[in-house]
Formats: structure tokens, C-alpha cells, sequence
């Protein structure tokens, strides 16, 4: 079993740079390609609650769809993000990683060190 995952986007250079940092120190993540396979509501629910954030936080706002839908309206509620985010997995926010030591959206790549266990 995986004590380590990654949220994965293999065209993302940030992602591909916290993937490699956590090779690079000695794990074998979980690599999860969230576009072809998204998370499920609970996981993604769970994923907003460990990083102790919003949605609008693990949103990505650079994406066109995000200005298609309107999520820029402050007054969205949470379910709305999540719902957006469900529905267009290009919209999670990249990579977020999961370790026994907590969750981290990881932008830059660098701060998945912090939360790296021992090998």
C-alpha cells in the first residue's frame, strides 16, 4: 500500500516537479491522473477539509471554463465549487499530495517536502 498520493496532472511542470522530489526522496507515490480519473465527492470533500481550506483555495482560476461558469462570484457557495470542480476536473488546483503527515496543495513543488515522511 501507498502511504503517499499524488493528485497528477503529467503536463502540469509543477506537477511533475513534486513528483519527482518525491521519488527523488527515496517514495513511490500513488499517482492519481485526476482528469481521467477525478476524485469522488467525499474525496474531494475530505481533500478541501485536510488542507484546511475552501474549495475557492483548491479552485484553479487560470482555466477558460472558470470564466465560462462564473466562478469568480464571491458569493458561490462551497457545494457550487465542489460541483464545478466534479464536473470539470481541469478546474482542481495541481498537484496535491497526501502523505501520513498531512495534505498540501504543493505549489511551488518545494512544500511537499514538508510533509514527506521519513523513507
Amino acid at each position: 500500500m501507498h502511504s503517499i498520493k499524488i493528485y497528477h496532472n503529467p503536463k502540469c511542470s509543477n506537477s511533475r516537479n513534486a513528483l519527482a522530489l518525491i521519488r527523488a526522496h527515496g517514495h513511490e507515490p500513488e499517482v492519481v491522473l485526476y482528469l481521467k480519473t477525478p476524485p469522488t465527492r467525499p474525496e474531494l470533500q475530505a481533500i478541501i477539509q485536510a488542507t484546511g481550506g475552501s474549495a475557492r483555495a483548491l479552485v484553479r482560476s487560470k482555466e477558460v471554463v472558470y470564466s465560462e461558469l462564473g466562478l469568480e462570484n464571491p458569493r458561490l457557495s462551497e457545494d457550487a465549487l465542489v460541483d464545478a470542480m466534479l464536473a470539470h476536473p481541469i478546474l482542481m488546483n495541481r498537484p496535491v499530495i497526501i502523505t501520513p503527515k498531512g495534505t498540501r496543495l504543493c505549489r511551488p513543488p518545494e512544500l511537499v517536502l514538508d510533509i514527506l515522511p521519513t523513507p
